[in-house]
């Protein structure tokens, strides 16, 4: 009898590679897996050893103090390029900003840095290259599962806010505090009813490491 013929076999794509820690991620940060492969491809497009000219790191591209507080906090190992902590810092990361700063500007916060994304709310443009990252993300993060759940605490009304690409820069979202590991134990202040965003006072940047231009995560 011939032995069977096996056609070439393909090699996993990088989601599949990862996805028990995908999941993982998911189930402690309570955020949608698509937003993690979303970040994940666009930044590294999957390679677990990229390094960024500025420095940034691994499939999550962290910025190297970003992963010193992240991983301090959230009892990862040392090694800023294994996966399973890479992606469980950078899961944590988008919840936080998530949590601070609503859908999309979580994204330009992830891509740009808190600092700079807060300064772009006092006026300041954000950079070319955040906007471009913003488009290219923003059909994933709207095709992948509803959004995280609302944090436990009590938190002020939410603000009907018009569709991103219809904003000045990125609608405004009540500050949150956040459902799995928060960062800070400092209680959030409510957010005014407002659309003109330079009128919210950024909250302290707390972990969040400010950076100009992209190249990865602060």
């Amino acid at each position: 009898m011939a032995a069977e013929t096996r056609g070439p076999q393909n090699p996993p794509s990088s989601s599949d590679r990862y996805a028990d820690f995908i999941a993982e991620a998911v189930e402690r940060f309570d955020i949608p897996a698509a937003w993690i492969r979303a970040v994940m491809r666009a930044e590294s497009d999957g390679d677990a050893r990229s390094t960024s000219p500025k420095g940034a790191m691994g499939l999550m591209q962290i910025m190297p103090q970003t992963w010193a507080e992240l991983r301090v906090h959230y009892g990862l190992g040392d090694d800023p390029y294994d996966p399973h902590d890479n992606i469980m810092a950078g899961a944590a990361y988008l919840r936080e900003l998530f949590d601070r700063y609503g859908n999309p500007g979580f994204l330009a916060a992830y891509n740009a840095g808190p600092g700079r994304y807060e300064a772009s709310r006092k006026g300041r443009p954000l950079p070319p290259e955040t906007r471009a990252y913003v488009d290219k993300l923003a059909p994933d993060i709207a095709r992948g599962e509803a959004e995280p759940s609302a944090p436990k605490s009590p938190s002020p009304p939410a603000v009907e806010t018009p569709s991103w690409a219809q904003a000045p820069i990125f609608a405004v979202q009540p500050v949150r505090t956040s459902a799995a590991d928060p960062m800070s134990t400092d209680h959030a202040q409510p957010t005014p009813d407002v659309r003109d965003i330079s009128a919210i006072v950024p909250q302290s940047a707390g972990l969040f490491v400010a950076r100009g231009g992209s190249g990865g995560v602060q």
